[in-house]
């Protein structure tokens, strides 16, 4: 699979940072939002950024890895969730009403048959990701279809004017998918990998950790970052891998949430490191696994608020911030407009 992703506008980086630098503030005064602006400035290209139509992509999926014992939730859940948020419910659909995203259920592999909806985009591979504990979670082809199907979900945002994605997920027992990754991608142990998901025991830890060591040391890591995907992952998260790399191919922002959808964000590094430049960490998830992630990936959330929901919440109470940022850029008066004492430059301007 080969994605082509540009590079972000290195060459503007000293004059960006020079704006920045010149707006009415000590240098490096707002932190973490100077950072974003910057970042998102070189993704554009502009002294002018924009935030255009900000969409939230919720994708499902169900694992039949629950067979195992390693989900405390019904599986039953994850379509009556969906069906929550495309009628506005849940977290998700709350935050994505307050914080202006549009919201769309993606069923990537939601073991239900759906009602048409205006809000639910049909892109099921099947009902279900395979047992990965006995056989691999997916076929490479249908991986592979699952990565596509992310990438046209994320031209069909793109033709109908959006330049931000956030992106969460929805699929009981898909802890155990994201932890595999971690511990296939990144190296770690699987026992520093695992944590309770949706509230595990110790003892349901101990065994989750026990099934997902047995099932890499059965099926093997391989240097193909695809058929690891397809051996280990979901197809919530095969799905969210593809729209990143489309997003970040079509030089969109990309706005992660916690420990599922950044699990994607590994897999789509493994296939194209570049889609990370594109990626704002919307915050550090209370699930244990995800710190290793962002720190594997040298990334900064930017909020730590100890939310392990999922659907993509924290991608949603983020955006404030980012919309600030890009405020901050373009709007704060610099110390030539307001004719303050630059005790950097050493100029006075009246």
């Amino acid at each position: 699979m080969t994605v082509n992703i540009p590079p972000l506008h290195h060459e503007m980086a000293d004059a960006i940072q020079y704006k920045i630098d010149q707006k009415t503030k000590p240098v490096g005064s707002l932190g973490k939002m100077e950072r974003i602006a910057r970042q998102i400035a070189l993704i554009q290209g502009t002294f002018q950024p924009q935030l255009c139509n900000p969409v939230m992509l919720t994708v499902a999926a169900d694992h039949h890895i629950c067979e195992e014992g390693v989900s405390s939730c019904p599986v039953e859940i994850t379509w009556q969730q969906c069906m929550n948020f495309i009628n506005g419910g849940g977290g998700i659909g709350l935050f994505s009403r307050i914080y202006g995203f549009e919201l769309f259920v993606v069923d990537a592999g939601v073991d239900f048959d759906f009602v048409a909806h205006p809000h639910l985009i049909d892109k099921k591979v099947r009902k279900g990701t395979r047992n990965f504990y006995r056989e691999p979670a997916m076929t490479l082809t249908e991986c592979r279809k699952a990565l596509q199907n992310g990438r046209d979900v994320t031209a069909m945002m793109a033709e109908r004017g959006s330049n931000v994605l956030g992106f969460g997920e929805m699929g009981i027992g898909n802890t155990s998918p994201a932890s595999a990754l971690l511990s296939v991608f990144s190296g770690l142990s699987v026992p520093d990998c695992v944590g309770p998901g949706a509230g595990l025991s110790d003892e349901g830890v101990r065994h989750k950790a026990q099934v997902i060591q047995a099932a890499i040391t059965r099926h093997g890591i391989s240097k193909n970052p695809i058929e690891n995907l397809a051996r280990f992952g979901g197809l919530e998260i095969a799905t969210i891998a593809g729209a990143m790399l489309e997003a970040a191919s079509r030089r969109m922002i990309i706005i992660t949430d916690g420990f599922i959808t950044t699990s994607a964000l590994m897999a789509a590094a493994a296939i194209n490191p570049l889609v990370l430049d594109y990626s704002l960490f919307s915050h550090l998830s209370h699930e244990r696994g995800h710190r290793l992630m962002v720190d594997f990936l040298n990334g900064e959330p930017i909020m730590h608020l100890d939310f392990r929901l999922g659907e993509g919440t924290g991608a949603a109470v983020a955006y404030p911030v980012i919309k600030g940022a890009v405020e901050m850029f373009n709007h704060m008066t610099s110390f030539d407009e307001a004719g303050v004492f630059n005790t950097a430059n050493e100029v006075l301007k009246v």
